[in-house]
């Protein structure tokens, strides 16, 4: 459940990925707010999106954040998994979420880390979690350290955003 401001709530709905979800998605990448901490551009296209929900193997889960709105289906986040291919790396998972500018700061993004911690801890038995997220991202900062994530290091100069050159923390979760 997710409180609205005017005291009204909203069902919402964490399930997997579908490729039906690919023109919501891209809406997602491409938004003001979001676009900028998840490496979007304003380019992108829902081939994109399209290419990549079809393209994911065994080793990648992916769940969308969805509500209905107006009787029609709003994907407002998104998470995926992704475990290492590599035999020796089988045991770490990295970890990519965004969810709608909108719907920041009300529950959604805990949502999608409870689905995929769950999912990590209890059905794939994976030991470690790793995420990158850009240093000024205190919102998210916050969320990643509250389920246990620490910084491990810093990328300089990791990405652009906004013209800029801008640092990334590597954040580890190792599970005990």
């Amino acid at each position: 459940m997710y409180k609205e401001l005017g005291g009204k709530t909203m069902d919402i709905k964490i399930r997997p990925i579908k490729i039906e979800d690919a023109e919501g998605i891209n809406a997602l990448r491409i938004m003001d707010g979001v676009r900028e901490n998840i490496l979007g551009i304003t380019s992108e296209r829902i081939d994109r999106s399209k290419n990549f929900i079809s393209n994911l193997n065994n080793n990648a889960h992916m769940y969308v954040a969805e509500i209905i709105e107006n009787e029609e289906s709003k994907i407002i986040g998104t998470i995926g998994l992704h475990v290492s291919e590599n035999p020796r790396l089988r045991h770490c998972g990295s970890i990519g979420i965004m969810v709608h500018k909108d719907y920041q700061g009300k529950g959604i993004g805990k949502k999608l880390m409870s689905t995929v911690i769950d999912l990590s801890d209890n059905w794939l038995m994976l030991k470690r979690l790793e995420l990158g997220v850009f240093t000024d991202n205190k919102r998210a900062l916050s969320l990643y350290k509250s389920f246990g994530f620490e910084i491990e290091g810093t990328r300089k100069c990791a990405a652009i955003r906004n013209g800029k050159y801008e640092d990334e923390y590597i954040m580890g979760r190792i599970k005990n």
